[in-house]
């Protein structure tokens, strides 16, 4: 892998050109081609520190800068027109291994080739969305790491009501128009009420207009689910539940890091690191339809303490004590 072009993915802008014939007729013998696609920026915390693994994982398996490897990296800033763009062209190139970052990202991999092998990484139902038959025998061309299962969303509103133990009512912020977004409200749904708490539906599509009208009736809590459509409006996100001065958790990290409260989730840099192991297994022969689909082995729970000094809220000991990243 050239760490020129990883260096430009983790901190410059992506690479956007084409490989010229001449180029690649030029390449090293026996040099492979892995492409990637990223869902949406490249710059979070998440991303940067998953490569950084994806790319020590590569080393040592024995995948040489520069020698016998070399990567081609688009990023799709959330937009879906620039997403199936960069699929396209990615598919034409024909790589060897295509690693695709986000759900929103495999389904425009898998129209643009049956063919080429795709590792997917952070992928919340990759049997609901269509990507493969199941998570033992994936079928086709795709497999990889899936974001969480989803029992893990009741643990949303179990953590919601440790921080706030006299809250009677949250508000979900979900995408209804997904698979995930549907099978993670439900469960949130199932567990509500053994925790005596009304769920109020915030559709992500009007999220400010949603969680100002939920803010009105005072004593409330918010839950973002997992969707590209969170992660577009992150800040958003996060400065609204500050201005209304309500306590939320999120899916993953990037939300804490942009001043959320408290998040819990699927550690990406484990999952980066464990898909630099499959793109090893099929560059040497392995097929994709061979590889079960793995769920989350690992979870972090992060917290940001500045936030909830500003929310006036006082966080359990016993809360600190589990987290592995606490914000002051």
């Amino acid at each position: 892998m050239q760490r020129r072009e990883l260096m430009t993915l983790l901190g410059g802008a992506a690479a956007t050109t084409a490989w010229p014939r001449s180029v690649r007729a030029q390449q090293p013998s026996g040099m492979r081609r892995i492409a990637v696609l990223v869902g949406n920026n490249r710059n979070s915390h998440a991303i940067k520190t998953g490569f950084a693994a994806f790319e020590q994982g590569l080393q040592q398996l024995g995948w040489t800068d520069g020698r016998s490897l070399r990567v081609d990296v688009r990023e799709g800033m959330g937009d879906t027109d620039i997403i199936r763009k960069h699929a396209a062209e990615l598919a034409a190139r024909v790589p060897d291994v295509i690693v695709a970052v986000g759900s929103t990202t495999v389904g425009p991999m898998l129209q643009a080739t049956r063919t080429v092998p795709i590792v997917f990484v952070y992928a919340p139902d990759p049997v609901g969305s269509g990507f493969v038959n199941s998570l033992s025998r994936p079928g086709g061309n795709a497999t990889g790491f899936m974001q969480f299962e989803y029992s893990l969303s009741a643990k949303w509103l179990e953590l919601l009501k440790k921080i706030a133990p006299g809250m009677k009512r949250a508000a979900v912020l979900w995408d209804p128009a997904i698979p995930a977004g549907i099978g993670q409200y439900a469960v949130i749904q199932s567990a509500a009420p053994s925790l005596g708490v009304e769920l109020s539906p915030v559709n992500l599509r009007d999220v400010e207009q949603g969680v100002a009208a939920f803010a009105r009736s005072g004593s409330g809590g918010l839950i973002v689910t997992s969707s590209i459509l969170a992660v577009v409006q992150r800040d958003l996100i996060v400065s609204l539940a500050a201005q209304h001065k309500l306590p939320a958790v999120y899916s993953f990290r990037d939300f804490v890091d942009a001043g959320g409260l408290i998040s819990y989730g699927a550690d990406l840099t484990d999952q980066f690191r464990l898909a630099a192991g499959y793109v090893d297994r099929i560059l040497k022969g392995e097929k994709p339809a061979d590889l079960p689909v793995q769920a989350p082995t690992r979870y972090e729970l992060i917290i940001n303490l500045m936030t909830a000094k500003a929310l006036g809220i006082t966080l359990p000991p016993t809360l600190l004590a589990q987290a592995d990243d606490v914000i002051e």
